[in-house]
């Protein structure tokens, strides 16, 4: 395994590839963190790669970042940063997913950032109806969501009551104009990322909201993908007390004077991709 140093890594942070990243051009960085996921990491990246290979026109990379996992996630990762072209391995000290996204996007020489969950619960084929609109420079933002028209959704009860209460919560708490702020499938423009990661604090689930409230009060467009998602019986995270560190990050927000930012335009912009 190669060591490879690509610029000041964040603190924390150690990094492997069997390629030097920076140097090797491509134009979208699709970033998967894992904590604990030995059983699906290596499943779930070769589908990955396989869609990115077959579908996917633009040049890319696929970074698992690994967040201090107890298992052999790094191991299984570290195995398929060496088997497979333009895979490579990060890894993060301690957990977070916004610590995960951050130590990757602020170093990515990408065009385009993107993260998606490891179990892959949202459909491959949205992927590219995601980047496309950031690389034509149309918007800055693209996010998948469940909850706009188009969408097919298969998930238990009590997790749709609480995804539809907390948006509706950021709609009333935060005026906020996108539709799904917790869908684990995001994308960023490469231009963009460095200002709306400066804005965001939260290193951990409600990074994705703070990161979206911070492009929407800078004016930015957010591009909503319907998209076809089922829900992972096996998913690490605890919906209660994510919901609860949620809340009190939408009241940190709400009462926060940093974020009175005069918009450009405000735009949320979305695909039906049903064609309706």
């Amino acid at each position: 395994m190669q060591t490879v140093t690509e610029g000041p890594a964040p603190a924390g942070v150690r990094q492997w590839a069997t390629y030097p990243g920076p140097t090797r051009e491509f134009d979208v960085e699709i970033v998967v963190p894992v904590y604990n996921e030995e059983r699906t990491l290596a499943a779930s990246i070769h589908r990955l790669h396989r869609c990115l290979d077959s579908h996917v026109p633009f040049a890319w990379q696929v970074t698992i970042v690994d967040n201090a996992s107890t298992d052999i996630t790094p191991e299984i990762a570290r195995t398929l940063a060496e088997d497979l072209d333009r895979v490579r391995l990060l890894q993060v000290a301690e957990k977070g997913r916004g610590r995960a996204l951050r130590a990757a996007w602020s170093a990515s020489p990408a065009a385009v950032v993107a993260y998606m969950d490891v179990d892959l619960s949202t459909d491959l084929h949205a992927l590219l109806p995601l980047i496309a609109p950031l690389l034509s420079g149309h918007s800055e933002v693209a996010i998948g969501s469940r909850l706009a028209r188009g969408s097919r959704v298969t998930r238990g009860p009590k997790r749709e009551f609480i995804s539809r209460t907390y948006n509706h919560v950021l709609r009333l708490a935060l005026r906020a104009r996108f539709s799904d702020a917790q869908c684990g499938f995001k994308a960023v423009r490469g231009d963009v990322v460095q200002e709306l990661l400066a804005a965001v604090s939260d290193e951990s689930w409600f990074f994705d909201t703070e990161l979206l409230i911070a492009a929407q009060r800078r004016g930015m467009r957010i591009h909503e993908v319907p998209v076809d998602w089922i829900d992972d019986p096996d998913s690490r995270v605890d919906i209660v007390s994510t919901a609860l560190a949620d809340l009190r990050g939408v009241a940190r927000l709400a009462m926060s004077r940093r974020w009175r930012v005069l918009p450009r335009s405000n735009a949320v912009l979305t695909l039906d991709t049903q064609g309706n």
